[in-house]
């Protein structure tokens, strides 16, 4: 069976193909070739810069411009190329490697000095850095502009519904009163933490050889600083230096990134729930798109399937990322290779998270608020306004007031008639009685307002 967007056995790859493209073109197979690649000429090009400190041939324009060609043309059929080759080697750096020196096999000056590629490298080396840039360019390309996307409209519905009040919901209980604005800022708020902490977690990478101690390096040229030059390169790279290794990068900032990754998940899950229990309340309407259907057998539906869909993948998303965070940091001794076949999982689990983020968004733009639905919950909830009556009249230290409102209000159905008498009995300044019978379940909303105006100010 060929393999097509319908025989493929991840839907990541089929069903949502194309919500993943931008993904597809820093971690897929061909992809990770790439950043591989990329790494080799750059570690190369290090070296011959140092031609004079090691003795080697200078490069001149023309073969700079040679081996640049190489990654600026690079292809299916070179990656093909390479994959032929490993499956000889069972290696895929190696196989890597020997393809670099195919390539500089056709210019006689470079073909002198082949022996420079991968030079004192371990596959590690490699790696690690091609890993840091792809998670660097997954987190700045796809990731970062799809958060600021979901922040911007959480904005927009925070200061759009500020005034739209909300009967709250506590123990899914009728609850004193919030703003539907107030209650998507809670969501932006905590997000927008998240979009800055991640942009502040440092992607380190490693270039130290074998066992993390330069060993070979200093084999071969024991007078040079291979520290330094170590450091000078992954900087050079705008990565973060590690310079205290066993063979592999340990992962730990890669954790770090999963776990802030999925705490906006988690966040975002929870977002997902509340709109579409919001839905299910009639508090939001749904655009409906005339050539869609909402069930098979009923045709008055429009489910909340974008939210639904969105909590899905979020769920898997974070499922690969917990693995992962408690996986990647551990490795026996100076290392094992039980973090590779998860770290080519890393696109994997980033992909179910975008596809969430897409479907999200999709469903925010179809939502439309239902303020005749909101007032009437409001309305038919007057023993909300309990906690006011009973809070001022502490104030005036009248005593079991809490008492008072309970056998008053609990378990019972009361309206603005019930609670107007109530506080006309009431021993409290007539101003006090004015003030609080202009208290109702719509305008009970405390600061709610001022917060979001001091927040998205």
């Amino acid at each position: 069976m060929d393999l097509s967007l319908l025989t493929a056995i991840s839907p990541v790859d089929g069903r949502y193909f194309k919500l993943t493209q931008s993904l597809r073109n820093i971690f897929s197979e061909y992809s990770f070739l790439r950043y591989r690649l990329q790494v080799e000429i750059l570690w190369f090009k290090k070296i011959t810069s140092m031609y004079e400190i090691l003795e080697i041939r200078k490069l001149e324009s023309k073969d700079v411009l040679f081996i640049d060609n190489i990654l600026k043309n690079f292809s299916i059929k070179d990656a093909i190329y390479i994959k032929n080759i490993e499956k000889e080697t069972n290696h895929d750096i190696k196989a890597l490697e020997y393809f670099l020196k195919y390539k500089f096999s056709k210019s006689k000056k470079l073909s002198l000095i082949s022996e420079f590629i991968h030079f004192s490298c371990t596959s590690e080396d490699i790696n690690n850095v091609a890993y840091a840039l792809m998670i660097k360019d997954s987190i700045n390309q796809v990731l970062l502009p799809l958060w600021s996307e979901i922040i911007n409209f959480l904005k927009k519905y925070s200061i759009q519904y500020k005034n739209s009040s909300l009967l709250s919901m506590t123990h899914g209980q009728p609850a004193t009163p919030s703003t539907m604005g107030k209650e998507i800022l809670n969501f932006y708020y905590r997000i927008q933490r998240q979009f800055s902490r991640l942009k502040k977690i440092e992607i380190l990478a490693k270039f130290n050889g074998t066992t993390g101690n330069y060993n070979a390096h200093l084999a071969a040229y024991p007078n040079v600083n291979w520290h330094i030059i170590s450091k000078e390169f992954i900087t050079s790279l705008n990565l973060i230096w590690n310079p205290c290794t066993t063979q592999i990068e340990p992962h730990d900032y890669i954790a770090e990134i999963f776990g802030c990754i999925s705490l906006f998940n988690t966040i975002l899950i929870d977002f997902n729930r509340d709109i579409w229990g919001y839905i299910s309340l009639n508090y939001f309407k749904q655009t409906s798109i005339d050539h869609e259907v909402g069930s098979s057998v009923m045709p008055h539906k429009i489910n909340p399937i974008d939210f639904e869909n969105s909590e899905g993948n979020l769920g898997l998303s974070n499922a690969l990322m917990h693995h992962m965070i408690k996986k990647l940091p551990i490795s026996r001794w100076q290392r094992d290779l039980s973090d590779s076949t998860v770290l080519r999982n890393i696109g994997l689990a980033l992909s179910y998270s975008v596809i969430a983020y897409y479907s999200v968004l999709n469903g925010m733009k179809k939502l439309k608020i239902n303020h005749a639905q909101l007032l009437r919950n409001l309305n038919q909830n007057w023993s909300i306004l309990s906690e006011a009556i009973q809070t001022v009249m502490r104030r005036y230290n009248i005593k079991s007031s809490y008492e008072q409102l309970k056998k008053l209000t609990r378990g019972k159905e009361i309206n603005k008639i019930d609670i107007h008498k109530f506080i006309s009995s009431l021993n409290i300044p007539e101003i006090e009685k004015k003030r609080l019978k202009k208290i109702s379940p719509v305008n009970y909303i405390g600061s709610a307002i001022q917060i979001i105006e001091e927040t998205t100010a």
